[in-house]
């Protein structure tokens, strides 16, 4: 099965921008940007999106839901049902505060871990999409309040890092559309273990 939707989560607005949970919504902007897409809003859908002709007869269609994090699943639902675009063939981006930043993991199923734009893409669509999940972690100070974290902008430092991380972010998720799921997994995830704590 093919990928024929990429979506990212994030947050609409500007006091979101930059954001920890808006890690989604930058990763797919820069993307967009390198291939001199631009995005369209579509009322209908709640999401901003854009066709990505990546070959001839592939295309893909880029999102970026504007519902707000904790109701994302409703606007790829509805993209989804109007595409005939199954949840398998669906990669969605969003932050996870488990791996460390700079890093990715894909995973193909899974609880939505205290996450919840990936709680409303469980509810919505069910499992089955494929996780591209970008690392943002680990929380300091460990106490701090899960939603603070989250929604707390970068610090210069770990701006660096992400700067610095875009052509590993968009590379792998080159290999998971050009090689699939199980060799991009094989790559990524492998990279995630062999990094040093």
């Amino acid at each position: 099965m093919s990928i024929s939707l990429v979506a990212g989560l994030g947050n609409p607005g500007r006091e979101y921008e930059a954001t920890r949970h808006n890690a989604g919504f930058l990763v797919l902007d820069a993307l967009a940007r390198r291939q001199g897409l631009a995005w369209q809003k579509q009322r209908a859908y709640d999401a901003e999106t854009v066709r990505w002709d990546r070959a001839p007869g592939q295309s893909i269609l880029l999102v970026k839901p504007l519902t707000y994090m904790n109701d994302s699943g409703r606007s790829l639902q509805s993209l989804g049902s109007f595409y005939r675009i199954p949840p398998k063939s669906m990669v969605v981006l969003y932050d996870d505060l488990n791996i460390d930043l700079g890093l990715v993991k894909i995973s193909l199923t899974g609880s939505a871990g205290g996450h919840n734009g990936v709680a409303s893409l469980l509810q919505h669509l069910g499992d089955g999409f494929i996780r591209y999940r970008l690392g943002v972690g680990p929380k300091q100070p460990p106490q701090m309040d899960l939603k603070d974290f989250v929604l707390g902008k970068f610090t210069p430092d770990q701006q660096t890092i992400i700067d610095q991380s875009l052509d590993h972010y968009l590379s792998g998720l080159q290999l998971l559309l050009e090689q699939g799921t199980e060799r991009a997994m094989n790559t990524l995830n492998r990279r995630e273990k062999n990094e040093p704590k």
